[in-house]
């Protein structure tokens, strides 16, 4: 067996639409922490230039800024190191004494306290702001690929395109990749995919485990420990029999609470189109 599925290109009426939909590039953490780090870099610049300006009595506030927008851009773990870090350099660099970490008067003392409280407080904000954001987007984007394949449904698309569309708004529901499987002469083959939908053998194995059984499966867990994405067999005549996958493992929000919910909805349209009196006109 092949250690992996090649694709198909996609139907000649999809060719060039971008699998992600459009979607803005993925920061992974590493990038939110670094990006942060260089922020309180900024900050520890501006702050130098400003004390050998003007004799400031709350130049620590100047280390909050970069907090807030870590805490908007990259949510609560890069805002909170920039918090940490933003502290101690301004205790190294602009603290008597300065260029170590000592702190003679307790007014400074008090200084540090209150601008890691603050910073604290930002970074808490922030992130919840960020995060309610977040999820606002990505219901809006949820909808939206639901809509489209509805729309598919609607206009009749024929069933190369409707597969398609149903594997695009999995990927935009999911933010992964995601695939359609349909079987043939008993097999499972690759339909359609969206994003970097490579399964391996593991992954083989699940969707016709899933496909025999009428049952769905889940990654990494017994008996298919090694498989990355999650199965779901789809209720369609036994000619259009489909297997919907995603890939939830390895996604930097971690695994969605309930993805059976969008997955159902997106295998409810594809048995709804099936199920139409002479089914979808297949290429």
């Amino acid at each position: 067996m092949a250690s992996d599925i090649a694709f198909p290109s996609s139907p000649p009426e999809l060719e060039g639409r971008d699998a992600t939909l459009g979607r803005p590039a993925r920061r992974t953490p590493a990038l939110g922490y670094a990006l942060s780090l260089l922020l309180v870099a900024a900050a520890s610049v501006v702050a130098f230039v400003v004390d050998h300006i003007v004799a400031t009595p709350n130049l620590s506030l100047v280390f909050v800024l970069p907090v807030i927008v870590a805490a908007l851009s990259f949510g609560w773990g890069p805002a909170l190191v920039a918090a940490l870090v933003g502290v101690a350099v301004f205790d190294f660099l602009f603290v008597e004494p300065r260029m170590t970490f000592a702190v003679a008067s307790p007014t400074d003392i008090w200084a540090l306290f209150l601008l890691l409280l603050v910073a604290a407080i930002a970074s808490t904000v922030g992130a919840q702001s960020r995060g309610r954001a977040l999820a606002a987007r990505r219901a809006a984007q949820q909808a939206e690929a639901l809509h489209a394949l509805a729309h598919g449904i609607i206009d009749s698309q024929p069933h190369a395109a409707l597969i398609k569309t149903a594997a695009d708004a999995l990927g935009r529901i999911f933010d992964a990749p995601a695939v359609v499987l349909a079987e043939r002469d008993g097999k499972l083959a690759p339909a359609a995919a969206s994003g970097d939908a490579n399964l391996s053998a593991a992954d083989q194995e699940a969707a016709q485990w899933a496909l025999a059984n009428d049952k769905p499966t889940r990654a990494e867990t017994y008996p298919f420990d090694q498989a990355d994405f999650d199965f779901w067999p789809v209720q369609v005549p036994a000619n259009h029999r489909l297997v919907l996958g995603v890939k939830l493992t390895g996604r930097a929000e971690g695994r969605p609470d309930v993805p059976d919910r969008h997955v159902e909805l997106v295998a409810a349209y594809l048995a709804a189109a099936a199920s139409e009196p002479g089914g979808r006109k297949r290429p």
